[in-house]
């Protein structure tokens, strides 16, 4: 995450939408730790496609008088009242029924899903879920990621470290990155197995630099072996790493209940607390900023968006 792109650029509750189409497009190019909504996503594209498109002066003006005189022209009647363009139209359809179907609008065929912001209506019976705007990019791995992990409270140590690790690695990086990379690096880190991974030495670094499926940089992967040993003697004095972490937020999540993104904070109190005693104790990449995502991820902080189908009520 770009901290100082997002503190120089806040995107208003009240934006409407091509204003927050304008940030998601400037968010993409400079942070990018979420991926564009959907919806408007739709729109830009819609937006290129009309420039496209555009047509020039001369014809405008040859559409408009075309239709001026369509308008003032009287059609011929038959003897029965009905227009002789209403008859060949009529006789047209008699002659061609999926003529009819054709000209229906695409949204207006059966079981084909209409768009309606962030909503998705499929045919009868279908979900509708609404998830918060980063997981509505169209990538199946964060949606999934949304439904299933994130916000989800976990009391789980091995679970609890393996988000600890990825959080540190994700630094500086997005977060599909990682997500991309998750299972190279159960594979590389012997399934985020502390005790395998705090016996790591120089030559297992060595063969962790050089593998590509996971994010070589050498003070991440140093800073994993060194959480794997602070995180050993954290289990051992406290029983357990969940116990001592949950005590944070008095043993239960903080639901916050954001109407917008732009209501979730990079940091708080509680994760400045979280940070400075992780560090005390000889943690590695676990800044405030950090914490507060690991604390996101492993439910400790609710912060599902109003709307959300995950969203507390």
């Amino acid at each position: 995450m770009n901290r100082k792109w997002h503190a120089a650029h806040v995107l208003p509750r009240n934006a409407n939408d091509r204003a927050r189409m304008r940030w998601h497009l400037a968010h993409h190019k400079h942070c990018g730790c979420r991926p564009i909504p959907a919806g408007l996503a739709r729109l830009a594209k819609a937006a290129k496609t009309v420039g496209a498109v555009k047509p020039g002066r001369k014809d405008a003006d040859k559409s408009a008088a075309r239709v001026t005189r369509e308008r003032t022209a009287r059609p011929g009647r038959t003897a029965k009242g009905v227009s002789s363009t209403k008859r060949s139209t009529a006789s047209r359809t008699r002659q061609n029924p999926a003529a009819t179907r054709r000209s229906q609008p695409p949204a207006a065929r059966p079981g084909r899903p209409k768009a309606a912001g962030n909503l998705f209506a499929g045919p009868p019976g279908a979900a509708i879920r609404r998830r918060c705007g980063w997981a509505e990019g169209g990538d199946a791995l964060y949606a999934q990621y949304h439904d299933e992990e994130w916000g989800r409270p976990s009391r789980d140590d091995r679970h609890l470290f393996e988000m600890l690790i990825l959080e540190g690695a994700q630094a500086g990086l997005s977060w599909i990155t990682i997500l991309r990379k998750r299972e190279n690096y159960r594979r590389a880190f012997d399934g985020f197995d502390p005790r395998k991974m705090a016996a790591y030495d120089a030559r297992r670094i060595k063969k962790l630099l050089g593998d590509e499926g996971i994010v070589r940089n050498r003070l991440k992967i140093a800073a994993a072996v060194a959480n794997a040993k602070a995180f050993l003697a954290t289990q051992k004095e406290f029983g357990s790493f969940s116990r001592y972490l949950w005590d944070f937020v008095g043993g239960k999540p903080l639901v916050n209940r954001p109407a917008s993104l732009a209501d979730v904070p990079a940091h708080t109190d509680v994760s400045d607390a979280l940070s400075k005693a992780l560090q005390k104790r000889g943690f590695k990449f676990v800044g405030s900023t950090i914490c507060y995502a690991f604390m996101q991820a492993t439910g400790l902080v609710n912060d599902h968006v109003t709307g959300c189908f995950l969203a507390t009520r």
